[in-house]
Order: structure tokens, then C-alpha cells, then sequence
């Protein structure tokens, strides 16, 4: 949800609304009404903990160094764990991890051809069924290229920043 607010000057503010902890939950209202408490069963919540729980330790010290990365790249990133992947976004997302047994996945949120990968180490996934957002996807069981990843999930932040303020700027 966004929430758009106009000032009399002319001036147009476009943020994100995002849910606190100390939103409602769904609960209560479920136990309410029986079309509503079957619906609630259904809603499934996935957690980081799942995702780390199916790997080995050496990938969770692995995840724990990329996530520690990918939250340093900017401000008010957020993580949300979805029920094959954790994805990591600002606004929109930029970049999703699954993580593997012995090793990460990760999924570039850019569409092909608009990722600057001079090392060629992204695999082009834009013909194929994937997982994460974005048409690049790599598999790492090291942390030899963090910082050329970085480098690399940056140009998504950069790419879901510009589209943000060139929609906020069409809303003037």
C-alpha cells in the first residue's frame, strides 16, 4: 500500500505504508466469522527461522554474511521471507535468497539486459521458471565475490530508486 498525500503548494509525497508489530492481527477477526476462520487456516506467515532450519551451518554463517551485506547497501531495507525465498527489498524488490543445503541462491531483481555484470557470473534465468524476482541468478557456497555482488545488487537499488522518484514525479 502507498500512501500519496498532495499539499496545497503543489507538493506530492509517495511513501510506502508499511505494517508494524503492532498491527491487528487477522485472529480475532477470524474466530468472528466462520468464512473468515477457514480463510485464516489457509494464510500461511514464513519466517527466516524456517529457511535457516533447512540448511547446514555453513550456509546460515553464509546467508547471515549476504544479508548482513545487502542491509548495509541502504537504508530501509527490508526483509521478508516468502515460502521458497527470503526476499530483500526497498519499496520493490531488489534481491532474493533461498537457501540451499550447502549454498545460496540469489536472484537479481533487473530484467535482462539491464545489468552491468562485466565479470559474466550471473546466469541469464529470464527464459526459464525460477523462484526469485529478476532475471539473474547466481549460486554461491563462498563468500569470494561478495563484494562484486554488492556491487551488482546495488544497480537494482539504484534501477527500484529511480523508478520510484520518476513515478513521483509524474504525480506532479
Amino acid at each position: 500500500m502507498w500512501e500519496i498525500k498532495q499539499y496545497e503548494n503543489g507538493t506530492v509525497v509517495i511513501k510506502p505504508i508499511k505494517k508494524s508489530n503492532t498491527a491487528e492481527s487477522i485472529k480475532p477477526l477470524a474466530q468472528q466469522s466462520g468464512v473468515m476462520k477457514n480463510v485464516s487456516k489457509e494464510i500461511k506467515v514464513y519466517t527466516e527461522q524456517e529457511h535457516v532450519e533447512r540448511a547446514s551451518a555453513s550456509a546460515v554463517e553464509l546467508y547471515e554474511k549476504f544479508k548482513a551485506a545487502i542491509l548495509n547497501l541502504a537504508d530501509d531495507i527490508e526483509v521478508k521471507p516468502q515460502k521458497e525465498h527470503i526476499a530483500f527489498k526497498k519499496g520493490k524488490n531488489i534481491v532474493d535468497i533461498t537457501i540451499l543445503k550447502n549454498s545460496l541462491k540469489i536472484w537479481i531483481n533487473l530484467k535482462k539486459r539491464q545489468l552491468d555484470d562485466p565479470k559474466d557470473i550471473m546466469r541469464d534465468v529470464s527464459g526459464i521458471g525460477h523462484w526469485g524476482n529478476g532475471d539473474y541468478e547466481i549460486r554461491v557456497g563462498d563468500d569470494d565475490n561478495l563484494e562484486y555482488l554488492m556491487s551488482l545488487i546495488k544497480q537494482a537499488i539504484k534501477n527500484k530508486t529511480h523508478h520510484t522518484l520518476a513515478f513521483s514525479r509524474l504525480a506532479n
